[in-house]
């Protein structure tokens, strides 16, 4: 009797442990990460750096507490990568598939893109996708949940006006009148999302992220003598600031 005591004790000492573990702020999420090119500036070589970023932004989404249910990638080339499954980069399954996410995870957005890009957009998958489109399509999805956009790509400040909001959270890879750096062929990831993935896993939330990464783009583009200089942009919405959601300490 004493040992069946002992036992059940034990399981119900792990079971309130179990019940005590906060959850992630970002649990109810919907994400989707967009490799939209797959061209080397400059040449018409192809590269890895995109697709790299897209597969390794997502999984270190899910170390940061979203769950790997409610995140699409999407490729132009999503036949070779059979291991992580992403869909045709095209703006008809993107606008459908964060629609669908949204229903399932309401809690929020995150809409991270990595590409190529121009004074007047983004490409995806060899045309331009432009703010006011991206807008319109995280307008109706997101609406006033809490949003962030992630745009890596040169003169990607250029989507700030078109998507700032008091509940969003805008994080661009360059000024609007900048280029941003590391998209040849013998890049791993674009120095934006190289500086991500270094970032991410010691943020403490999602505005530590922005001036961590601008620090990191500028020390990276001064130690190769890139020039000039990208300028990261950051715009944080005073809702979103106000209300904090911090990275689980063990996702980190």
């Amino acid at each position: 009797m004493r040992l069946f005591l002992a036992a059940l004790a034990g399981a119900l000492a792990l079971a309130s442990g179990a019940a005590c573990e906060p959850q992630s702020p970002f649990a109810d999420w919907a994400a989707i990460v967009v490799a939209g090119d797959d061209h080397a500036s400059h040449t018409d070589e192809l590269t890895e750096t995109f697709d790299n970023a897209r597969r390794d932004i997502a999984a270190e989404l899910v170390r940061k507490g979203f769950s790997k249910v409610d995140i699409l990638q999407f490729s132009v080339r999503p036949s070779r990568y059979p291991d992580t499954r992403p869909a045709l980069a095209d703006l008809g399954p993107i606008a459908q598939g964060l629609d669908r996410l949204v229903k399932q995870a309401p809690g929020g957005c995150l809409v991270y893109f990595t590409t190529h890009g121009a004074p007047q957009g983004v490409a995806l998958d060899g045309y331009l996708l432009p703010p006011k489109y991206l807008a319109r399509l995280v307008d109706r999805s997101c609406g006033q949940k809490p949003t962030v956009v992630v745009m890596s790509a040169c003169f990607s400040g250029v989507f700030i006006p078109a998507l700032a909001g008091p509940n969003r959270l805008i994080l661009t890879a360059a000024r609007r009148d900048r280029s941003s750096f590391g998209c040849s062929e013998s890049d791993t990831y674009p120095f934006f999302d190289d500086c991500m993935l270094k970032v991410l896993p010691g943020a403490a939330d999602f505005i530590a992220v922005g001036p961590a990464v601008q620090a990191c783009v500028a020390r990276r583009e001064q130690e190769e003598g890139m020039a000039p200089p990208s300028h990261p942009q950051v715009s944080v919405g005073a809702k979103f600031r106000a209300t904090p959601r911090p990275f689980p300490p063990s996702a980190g």
